[in-house]
């Protein structure tokens, strides 16, 4: 339920979008410690998915909670429904973390911002991410750079402690 979901999420933004959830595949990259699912009487709703891991920021190790696998059920867009995700501020303090950290798509600004009015939420833009392919191949170097909006999110220490870099 959650791969199809995710097809049809992610699907109209560009079939290479949605490949990574073909068959029953229900990430596209690392597997999420934890999930927050939305469901309504049709099915899977929402989604945000969670893992903890270590970033480097300019030389500076850092342990983050990855936000990704973010989605709504495109006929539930607009109506508030990603406020719902501060619903995983608890979770967050409990993994002790000083900061999620996620990245979208320059188009989603308005979004993100809209988001951020509920909660402390940063939005970052000029910085370059590199990142590890999910799948060793031989034809692509195995780091790809991308200059995404940066979302970074206090939740054990203040966002003056984020470090700076590009």
């Amino acid at each position: 339920e959650l791969a199809e979901f995710f097809r049809k999420t992610y699907g109209p933004t560009g079939v290479f979008n949605a490949k990574p959830f073909s068959g029953s595949q229900s990430w596209a990259g690392a597997r999420p410690e934890l999930r927050a699912i939305g469901y309504d009487s049709s099915g899977v709703a929402a989604h945000m998915g969670l893992l903890r891991r270590f970033i480097k920021v300019d030389g500076v190790d850092l342990l983050v909670a990855e936000l990704g696998l973010y989605g709504v059920r495109p006929n539930l867009e607009g109506l508030g429904i990603s406020h719902s995700i501060h619903a995983l501020s608890p979770t967050l303090q409990e993994l002790q973390v000083p900061f999620a950290f996620g990245t979208v798509r320059p188009e989603l600004r308005k979004h993100v911002e809209r988001f951020g009015r509920r909660g402390p939420v940063t939005v970052l833009s000029g910085i370059s991410v590199r990142s590890t392919l999910p799948h060793a191949r031989v034809d692509l170097p195995p780091t790809r750079v991308e200059d995404p909006l940066v979302i970074v999110l206090p939740v054990g220490r203040s966002m003056s402690d984020w470090p700076t870099g590009a």
